[in-house]
C-alpha cells in the first residue's frame, strides 16, 4: 500500500496568497499526495493575551501576542478557494486542518472530505464531537498526549459516528524542532497495538531519516512540514524541509516502498543471474585417477556454483572416480 504523503505548508505562506501557490508547486514537484494548510481564525483560536510557544517567540517578534501572530496568518475563504484551484491544476490534493467548529464546516463545503484533528485540539470534546459527527476519514495527531489521551478521543470520535477503521493515528512530538532523544517512534507502533489504528507519523525533526524510518516502521500516513526557505520570518520556517529535502524525503519513502516487499524470502530474478557466480562447487584440488576415492586431500570447494554443491559433500566422500580429473575441474558422479 502507498504510503500518504503529506507536505505540510501549514503557515509557512505568511498569508501571501503567492508564496502559498508557490508552496503547492514545491509540494506537486517532490511528489507528495497531499499539500496541507491551516484554517483558523485568530479570534475563535486564542485569547489576546495567549503567550506564544517558546519556539514561536524565538522566530516571531516576541512583542507580538499569539493572538496578533494567528491574525497574519489567515487565509481567507476567497484565499482558500484560490489555493484549491491552483492545486488542481497542478495535480495535488488540497487539505486543511481546521482548528474549529466553523472552520471545519468551510472546509466541508468547499469539498474537504477527510479531516485532520491537530495535537492541540486532541482534548477538545465538543471540537471532536463536531468531526466524529460527520462520518468521515480522520487524521489524528497525538503530540503532547498519552494514550489514555488518545483513547478517550478515539471513544468520542466512535461514539459521536466515525468508525476506528476511518481513522489514521499520528505520533507526533509537539516541539519545532523535536529533539531526536524525544521521538520514541517506537510510540507509534504502541498506538498500533494498544488501539488496532491505522498509524502514521507527523515529523517535526531536523532531516528526512526519521520521516523514513518511522515509514519502514509501519507509518501509512506522513507529515512533514516544508518551507520555501528556512530563513523566511515566521513561527514554522526553521523546522521546515527545503525544497530540495522534501523531493528527497518523498523519493526516499517511495523507494522504501518497494524496498520493503512481499517479506517471501525467494531467489529473485537478478540473483538468479549471479548465483553460478557467487556460489561454489566440488572441485579437484589435485589430479584424481580413475578409481581412487575422492577425499578431503583430493577434493575442494570453488567457484563457479555450477557443479555438485558442497552441501552434498559428505555424499561424495568415499565415492570412487569413474574418470580422471585434472586439478581445478569440477567434480561429476
Amino acid at each position: 500500500m502507498s504510503t500518504l504523503i503529506i507536505a505540510e505548508a501549514g503557515v509557512n505562506h505568511n498569508g501571501d496568497i503567492e508564496l502559498a501557490k508557490q508552496l503547492i508547486d514545491v509540494a506537486a514537484e517532490a511528489g507528495a499526495d497531499l499539500v496541507k494548510f491551516q484554517t483558523f481564525k485568530a479570534d475563535r483560536l486564542a485569547t489576546r493575551d495567549a503567550k506564544k510557544a517558546g519556539y514561536q517567540i524565538q522566530t516571531t517578534d516576541s512583542k507580538e501576542s499569539q493572538h496578533e501572530m494567528l491574525r497574519r496568518l489567515e487565509l481567507t475563504e476567497v484565499m482558500h478557494r484560490e489555493l484549491i484551484a491552483h492545486c488542481a491544476t497542478r495535480n495535488i490534493g488540497f487539505f486543511s486542518t481546521g482548528f474549529d467548529m466553523e472552520s471545519i464546516d468551510l472546509l466541508l463545503s468547499m469539498g474537504q472530505d477527510h479531516f485532520k484533528i491537530p495535537s492541540g485540539e486532541i482534548t477538545n470534546l465538543p471540537y471532536l464531537r463536531h468531526i466524529g459527527k460527520l462520518g468521515r476519514s480522520v487524521i489524528l495527531s497525538t503530540g503532547m498526549a498519552t494514550l489514555g489521551d488518545i483513547e478517550a478521543a478515539i471513544e468520542v470520535l466512535e461514539r459521536a459516528g466515525t468508525a476506528r477503521a476511518q481513522m489514521t493515528v499520528l505520533h507526533c512530538t509537539t516541539e519545532y524542532p523535536t529533539p531526536m532523544n524525544e521521538v520514541n517512534l517506537r510510540a507509534m507502533q504502541s498506538i498500533h497495538a494498544a488501539f488496532g489504528v491505522a498509524v502514521g507519523y507527523s515529523d517535526h525533526t531536523p532531516g528526512i531519516e526519521v520521516a523514513i524510518a518511522a515509514m519502514a516502521m509501519g507509518a501509512t500516513v506522513i507529515e512533514k512540514h516544508f518551507t520555501l526557505d528556512r530563513n523566511l520570518p515566521g513561527p514554522d520556517h526553521q523546522a521546515s524541509l527545503e525544497p530540495a529535502e522534501l523531493r528527497a524525503m518523498v523519493a526516499a519513502i517511495r523507494n522504501i516502498e518497494v524496498a520493503l516487499g512481499d517479506g517471501i524470502k525467494r531467489l529473485t530474478s537478478s540473483e538468479a543471474r549471479n548465483k553460478p557466480v557467487a556460489r561454489k562447487s566440488l572441485v579437484a584440488s589435485q589430479s584424481i585417477k580413475v578409481g581412487e576415492a575422492f577425499s578431503a586431500q583430493n577434493i575442494t570447494t570453488k567457484r563457479p556454483g555450477t557443479g555438485i554443491s558442497p552441501m552434498r559433500w559428505d555424499e561424495v566422500m568415499g565415492r570412487i572416480a569413474t574418470r580422471d580429473f585434472a586439478a581445478d575441474e569440477l567434480i561429476k558422479l
